[in-house]
């Protein structure tokens, strides 16, 4: 917490509110699950653009060997 803060700048960082999409009644899920299945997500993306970089250097190495 900034010590120098105004009152309203106080609930910044960690400290900050979270924001429900959804009503409780809806959404049973925890802290815990919703998290994971964001760093699921987030895995998934990073995996693709992985691959994704993988095939543009097969393919920029079959180009180069084709022009010499």
């Amino acid at each position: 917490m900034e010590p120098y803060a105004k009152r309203k700048e106080r609930r910044i960082g960690e400290n900050r509110p979270k924001v429900s999409h959804l009503p409780p009644d809806i959404d049973h899920r925890t802290e815990a699950q919703r998290r994971a299945e964001k760093q699921a997500v987030a895995h998934e993306r990073r995996a693709i653009k992985k691959a994704a970089r993988q095939q543009l250097q097969k393919q920029l190495r079959r180009d180069l060997e084709e022009i010499e």
